[in-house]
């Protein structure tokens, strides 16, 4: 077949009412996936990037940011929405693309979302180390920074994140259930907590800290003004990933038409509030300006300082001493859960993908006892444990940023597709205004990214280019829609595919020094060049080899009639 064959609509509904001990188990309620995507979202935007986006970039428009974030959100979130009712099977955007844009989408669009939950998880990984850090500091215990940060911000190895990786990834082998479980208790303990925050901060805000609520820019691109805060809305768009991480779990919904869109929407809604209020407090207490540097990691822990009354040398005596210390330990908890629904994502897409052959099947395979896939989770733990053991927080939170747009921009196109080519299909919740919400959803998240750094750009193509290789080496040939073999209709489109993608590689990398300055260090331009030459090198002398000129493999009864596009 075609690299554009779409995966047939009768084996998604097939897979979906799959059953037995090799199965996904249906054990998640409507509630369940609430809390599973605020679980998700309530976390690393609220008590980290709030304050780093804050001193960096937009001052008290950090609101702003969220408010921007959130619209693309909510059109992303109606196209999720529809698919996930229509399509309720493991997998997330990367099934919903297989079975309307076709097979080499799907690999594009699954390859991403694996960069977007792994670089997620470490991210959160990461910050969730410092508050522990923080957590001891209450109690005089002071933890070895070598063995707490990474090398790139002077320690050794990050043991914390490499920890709380570990036990999360351990309690999603037990069992879904389980661990629902568990984050339905952390969230509800979460929301309580910034509710909390929220009451109690409000009446120390000083409205003299929203002036200038839009600090002038300060002359370089992303540094306040209108780029600033639109360049906060990229990287704190990452905060809102819990609600289409609900989506990777439609397989094990009791009655997903019925409750995927109440999952999805439900989550965003109240996340989006709560965001939005809870960063008016943080940036009223305290000028934005007090999380600037290391400790803006933990913005929570310094806003409680300031809730309190100066005394007489000159000092803000806390009102709330204690409530530092449960805000601490209720963000070591939320953010426990955001790493356990990453990692459950993460490894659910690769199922989808080991299912359909463009992984290894040992990645699809069911643990009979706990009925959840643990060597793939075995696998992730490791992967992510690196990232979060040696990789800056900047560094993965942008990569995660990009990968969710890149993400959300092929879920729009795949509503608008899906409602020119199968107009007919049974949909439980249909996405309003198409294709005017999928428009906007791709503008909105194509905008967002054209704002974030030059070098996040660069990691996403290297990235981007490692996954062209594995699929023209080994997805194309094993694929369950394929010939058994390498020699496809599409060949051709998929290398100059790779082309675009290298010379946009080598253009990025120009760009990042030029922004940087060309006395700056060069390792991410030479890594640009030399590696997008090479592939430019390898598929353009692939591209002379012939095609099938008809793809005889292409199935032909009713049942499969839309796997194939011409």
């Amino acid at each position: 077949m075609s690299l554009f064959a779409r995966k047939p609509m009768a084996n998604l509904m097939n897979e979906a009412h799959e059953t037995g001990s090799h199965t996904l188990k249906r054990t998640l309620g409507a509630g369940v996936l609430i809390a599973l995507g605020i679980g998700a979202v309530i976390g690393a935007g609220l008590f980290s990037i709030t304050g780093l986006a804050a001193a960096n970039h937009t001052g008290p428009a950090i609101t702003i940011s969220f408010t921007i974030a959130a619209v693309g959100c909510v059109f992303a979130g109606l196209c999720y929405a529809e698919f996930a009712s229509m399509i309720p099977v493991a997998g997330s955007a990367y099934t919903y693309s297989y079975a309307t844009m076709g097979e080499f989408v799907a690999w594009i669009i699954g390859w991403d979302l694996v960069l977007e939950y792994a670089v997620g998880a470490a991210t959160v990984s990461i910050s969730w180390s410092r508050y522990l850090v923080k957590f001891f500091e209450g109690f005089d215990i002071h933890l070895p920074a070598s063995l707490t940060l990474g090398p790139w911000d002077g320690g050794i190895i990050n043991l914390p994140a490499v920890l709380i990786i570990i036990v999360m990834s351990l309690l999603l082998i037990k069992g879904t259930k389980g661990s629902a479980v568990v984050n339905s208790i952390i969230v509800g303990l979460k929301i309580v907590v910034v509710l909390v925050f929220i009451i109690l901060g409000w009446r120390y805000i000083q409205t003299s800290n929203y002036i200038p609520y839009i600090p002038a820019n300060t002359g370089k691109f992303g540094e306040f003004g209108f780029s600033g805060i639109i360049r906060a809305a990229a990287i704190v768009f990452f905060a809102y990933i819990g609600f289409d991480s609900v989506s990777t779990a439609a397989q094990e919904a009791k009655n997903p038409q019925r409750d995927m869109p109440w999952g999805i929407l439900g989550a965003l809604a109240i996340c989006t509030i709560l965001y939005i209020l809870f960063a008016h407090v943080l940036t009223g207490v305290t000028n934005y300006k007090t999380f600037a540097g290391k400790d803006g990691i933990a913005p929570v822990a310094m806003a409680i300082e300031k809730m309190g009354k100066v005394d007489s040398s000159g000092i803000i005596q806390p009102d709330y001493p204690w409530l530092n210390r449960a805000i601490v330990v209720a963000i070591l908890a939320g953010y426990s859960s955001v790493i356990l629904v990453m990692l459950m994502g993460q490894s659910r897409v690769f199922f989808s993908m080991s299912k359909d052959g463009l992984i290894p099947k040992i990645f699809s395979r069911i643990n009979p006892q706990t009925q959840t896939p643990a060597k793939n989770n075995l696998l992730f733990m490791l992967f992510v444990s690196l990232f979060g053991a040696f990789v800056p927080a900047r560094v993965v939170g942008e990569m995660t940023s990009i990968g969710t747009l890149f993400a959300f921009i092929l879920v729009c196109i795949g509503i608008w597709v899906m409602r020119r080519k199968m107009p007919e299909l049974p949909r439980a919740f249909k996405t309003p205004m198409v294709p005017l919400v999928p428009i906007i959803g791709i503008v909105t998240c194509l905008f967002m990214m054209v704002f974030l750094p030059m070098d996040t750009w660069i990691r996403l193509l290297v990235w981007m280019l490692i996954g062209m290789d594995v699929y023209l080496v080994y997805g194309v040939k094993s694929s369950n829609l394929g010939n058994g073999s390498a020699y496809r209709k599409g060949m051709r489109v998929a290398r100059f595919s790779g082309i675009v993608i290298a010379g946009l590689l080598i253009i990025a990398g120009f760009l990042n020094q030029y922004v940087v300055g060309f006395n700056s260090d060069k390792i991410l331009l030479y890594i640009s060049v030399i590696f997008g030459i090479i592939h430019i090198g390898l598929f353009v002398s692939k591209l002379s080899r012939s095609e099938p000129i008809n793809n005889n493999d292409y199935p032909t009864s009713n049942a499969d009639r839309y796997d194939v596009r011409s």
